[in-house]
This record gives structure tokens, sequence and C-alpha cells, in this order.
């Protein structure tokens, strides 16, 4: 679940050794041919829908292995990222398994803060991963996570409102703006909410418009090349001629909010939405709530590859037992399990042709859009890279700068992050 990119600073730090100190708690050991000893997993989902299903699987686990004490602990998403680093790099409190975001997971192996994973019980039935999924998992030739979900974007839309304005999905930046227009003169509603504290929802449109943040296989930072401004003045154009509203904090909530109440007819947003969606008063009918592809740009129609690993601290004292939870919370009935009661999109292809996922209508859906989502770029800087773009792109939505002087200010900010790239 994505509540918003907290982008980090590179850390400067060693990397440890298999011998580093790991969590606090008790060893595991095999020794008797069974699991036992206590996991800490750090689970990154969202508190009050995502998160209770995710528990409820971790203590499946215990079940399975009685003599394993999982300790389940919510970490927000916004803060794990540098918590994890910086106890990694203490060597003192740092969880067994942590569910990391994708971008995170070459950071984290960078580091040395995973254990690679090649040749251990964490890594079953390897080949029956989706390609994609597993892209984000590897570093320098070797596998540090394991991936547990999958997931793009599309646009959620009202259906009621929709009919009462007589109009359809859009399918491009220009039918928004010719629908939002509709909406506005049939309901009185705002058309969109356009999350601008976020620059994970910017990336659409930057796609859209055939750029890019960055060229991996160049080294070449392409962010502040005409395509990036152009996406930078599509969001300014949405906002400046009443298509969107928008925010500079507290951009989760705020766009949550307005979507469930009926205050808006649109929001861009991925499965990790839906759950919470469906909560709203609009939504108690769970058919009004419609999903289609992101609008299409001047040049593409496209979305970001995201999603979350499940990767194993290099310091733990239960590598064994944490390995086995790593596997068993990344298998085909787990993640049917998510499919089925959170709609999240599975990562093995097999957990597709399971009940709960065929009859998800929204892991239909997303099934395709996942097929064609762009992938960021996986580079140990890859989150990193959403901090500057943050800035600039609050900066646009809100009138602060021009987008030239974005996509040069981001730009910059790239050069010197990324040493020696062009």
């Amino acid at each position: 679940m994505r509540r918003g990119i907290t982008a980090t600073a590179l850390v400067a730090a060693l990397a440890l050794a298999a011998t580093a100190c790991g969590s606090d708690d008790e060893t595991g050991s095999k020794s008797s041919g069974e699991l036992s000893g206590t996991v800490t997993w750090w689970d990154t989902s969202s508190v009050g829908s995502e998160d209770k299903v995710f528990k409820k699987l971790a203590e499946g686990f215990e079940k399975k292995h009685p003599k394993v004490d999982v300790k389940y602990v919510n970490v927000p998403f916004g803060e794990a990222q540098n918590k994890f680093k910086n106890a990694a790099q203490a060597g003192d409190g740092a969880p067994d398994v942590i569910r990391s975001e994708v971008a995170w997971t070459p950071d984290f192996a960078n580091l040395g803060y995973l254990a690679p994973l090649d040749g251990t019980a964490a890594l079953k039935n390897q080949d029956d991963f989706l390609k994609q999924a597993v892209a984000s998992t590897k570093y320098e030739d070797k596998t540090y996570a394991v991936p547990q979900v999958i997931d793009s974007m599309g646009i959620f839309y009202n259906k009621k409102m929709f009919k009462e304005a007589g109009v359809e999905a859009p399918a491009s930046l220009a039918d928004l703006k010719t629908v939002a227009k509709k909406i506005k003169d049939k309901t009185g509603k705002t058309g969109l909410y356009l999350r601008g504290d976020d620059p994970y929802y910017f990336l659409s449109f930057l796609y859209g418009e055939g750029g890019d943040m960055v060229d991996a296989g160049s080294k070449s930072v392409t962010i502040d090349k005409p395509e990036g401004v152009k996406a930078f003045k599509a969001v300014k154009d949405l906002v400046d001629d009443g298509t969107a509203k928008t925010d500079a904090s507290d951009g989760w909530e705020n766009m949550m909010q307005a979507f469930k109440n009926g205050d808006v007819a649109m929001m861009i947003n991925g499965p990790w939405a839906v759950a919470d969606t469906l909560t709203g008063s609009q939504f108690t009918d769970k058919d009004n709530l419609g999903v289609a592809p992101v609008p299409a740009g001047s040049a593409a129609q496209g979305a970001p590859q995201g999603g979350h690993n499940l990767a194993v601290y290099a310091g733990s004292k239960n590598l064994d037992a944490s390995y086995a939870f790593v596997e068993y919370m990344t298998s085909v009935d787990s993640q049917a399990t998510a499919a089925g009661e959170l709609n999240l999109l599975p990562t093995r292809t097999s957990a597709y042709a399971k009940k709960e996922a065929v009859d998800s209508e929204i892991v239909g859906f997303f099934k395709p859009v996942v097929e064609t989502a762009v992938e960021r770029p996986w580079i140990p800087e890859g989150g990193s890279l959403f901090e500057p773009l943050r800035i600039e792109y609050t900066k646009v939505l809100t009138g602060q700068t021009t987008p030239e002087k974005a996509a040069k200010a981001t730009g910059d900010s790239y050069r010197k992050l990324l040493k020696d790239w062009k």
C-alpha cells in the first residue's frame, strides 16, 4: 500500500558483516528439525484494512510452526525506510523481516543490510513469480527479497456521479477535462482529486508525455528533458482550469475522504486503496466504484509499476525461521487470501488461477495494467529520487514555481545524487 513515498538521502554506511548484531529477539534453532524462536516482522501495510489480513496470515504461520513466535509490528509506511536503515546501521532493533517497498530493496541490499536469499527456503518455486515482480528483488546478480504483491495505478470513479453527468471514463487528458466540466455543470462537484504531496502520483503524467525520471541504462537524467516539462505543465493545467483540486500536505487522507464522501468524482489510485475506498458513504454499494486505466497523455498511456517485497535482515539471529516465514507469506495460498480479501495483486502466476483472485474484479482489471506498467529504475538511489521531485511537484501544483524551473531544479538535484550521471 502506498500512502506516500518518503524519500531518503543516501546513507554512507559500511556493509554489515555476516556476524553483525541482529534483533534482540530469541535466537531460533533448527537442530531438532523443528523451527523455533522469534521472528520480528515489520509490516508497512495500511492500518484498519490490510494490516488485519496480514496479521491473520502471520498467525497462520505460527499455527504451522507452533514453536515460532511471530512478533508483528505495524510500522507506518512513511517512516519505515529510514527507521530500518537507522536500526540496521546501528546493529540494534532491526526486524528479522521487513515489508519493503520495491524501490527500497536495492538500496538496502547495496548497504549490506539484507541477507541473500538464493538457495534458501525463502525462494520456493521461483519460476512461478512474475518476471516484472522479480526485477526489483535483484541486486548485483543476487536475490535479496521475495515479491509479495505487485501493483500499478488506475483512475477510480463514482459511477452514479458519472451517470448523472452523462459521461464515461476518460481515455485521455483532453477527455478528462471534458468529463470534469460536465460533472461540474451537472452536479456542482469537482472532477478529480489530484494528490499533490506524493510524486508517485505524478509518474503516470510523466510517462504519458513520454518522459521518465532517469535512464538507468545510459546513466543519464531525463526528468528535465522537454517531456518532463510537458508533464509538469499537464498537471498544472488540470489544477488551473478547475479540472482537479489538490493539496500540499496530508494528501492521502484529503484525497480519500473527498472521494469516499462524494466531493469529487475521480481520483488516481491503486489496488491498495480499494478496501479503504469501499468504507466510504458513496460506496456502500461496492458496484458504484468504477476503475479505468489512467488517462493517456500526448505520447502514451502508462502507469508506474509498484509493489512490496519481503526481505530478511542480514543480522537476524533466526535466519531459518525468517526464511520460512517469507516463503509462507509469499506462497500461493497467502497471495490468494490477500487477493480475495484486499484485492491485492499476486506476484505468483499460479495464484491468479485461485478462486479468490478469479472472483476479484479489481484483480482482474489491474492484471493487464500491471503487465504493461512502466518499470522504475531498480538502482540503490531509486527511492531517493522522489524527494527532489516531491518538492518541485508540490510547488508547481500550488503555483510556487513554473514547470520549466521545476524540471531543471529536479534534474540538478538528481545529478548531485547520482555521481557521474549525465
